[in-house]
């Protein structure tokens, strides 16, 4: 295993302390790691909102695409890819307060590319806020 769960907590708080466009995760929080699967927690605060209130879409397909990468890194070969599709289905709003679980799991990772599901859930009610799909290349 090319990560450990602490030397993937050091990758994303690497990745989060960025002063690029990832710093729109800083208060995202790992909350479990097993090989393909990762579980993240985000409380949503009004920097993380549409102008409804809620949960911006932007941000939700960040998160897809975040947390299926960090996935991604928790495998043998711990390569991140680079992103090919990804696709969001959104079917609930998630509004300021709101905890949100981000669970990602590699679906299949082949010799080229990996594919990756992402289910956001309001982490009291269990209620689905969204599912993303993620498809990366990895190379050879």
């Amino acid at each position: 295993m090319g990560f450990t769960v602490k030397t993937l907590r050091e990758a994303m708080r690497y990745m989060l302390e960025s002063q690029g466009f990832d710093r729109v995760l800083r208060k995202m929080k790992l909350l479990s790691a097993t090989p393909g699967k990762v579980v993240c927690e985000l409380k949503v605060e009004e920097e993380h909102t549409n102008r409804g209130g809620t949960l911006h879409g932007g941000l939700t397909a960040t998160l897809v695409d975040v947390v299926s990468t960090t996935a991604l890194l928790y495998t043998e070969r711990a390569v991140p890819g680079v992103s090919v599709d990804m696709n969001i289905t959104y079917t609930a709003a998630a509004k300021i307060g709101e905890e949100v679980l981000i669970t990602a799991q590699i679906l299949k990772q082949g010799k080229n590319i990996a594919f990756a599901s992402v289910d956001l859930t309001n982490k009291a009610t269990g209620k689905l806020i969204a599912q993303g799909r993620h498809t990366k290349y990895l190379g050879n």
